[in-house]
């Protein structure tokens, strides 16, 4: 039960393309969102599609794959851990939780 602690996965689809970031210290930071969708009819028996969206992180050697393999619009599927950090903007202290990612399996059809 130790590999259930703090993991977390996800297919969905990437909502901007990869951005990456490399720091003084030579480490590389990949960012972007990913939009996971639920289904569910209302009580009106309409249809409704939610969709939540979710900020991914990856570091230094997956950071690379992800640029190198991911763009806006594809379907991954993901996993990794939740992190959460603070930041002050303004006089205020901002909260943001992440996932960092361990893996990933693109499972979109590359285009050439």
């Amino acid at each position: 039960m130790k590999n259930l602690r703090n993991n977390v996965q996800l297919i969905g689809r990437l909502g901007n393309d990869p951005e990456l970031r490399t720091f003084e210290s030579g480490k590389k930071l990949t960012s972007f969102s990913l939009a996971t969708n639920e289904y569910y009819t209302n009580k009106n028996g309409e249809k409704v599609t939610e969709t939540t969206w979710h900020n991914i992180v990856a570091w230094n050697s997956v950071a690379e794959l992800v640029i190198k393999h991911l763009k806006k619009g594809n379907e991954v599927a993901i996993q990794g851990k939740l992190t959460n950090r603070k930041y002050e903007q303004d006089g205020q202290t901002k909260f943001v939780t992440e996932i960092s990612l361990n893996e990933m399996i693109n499972l979109s059809k590359n285009e050439s």
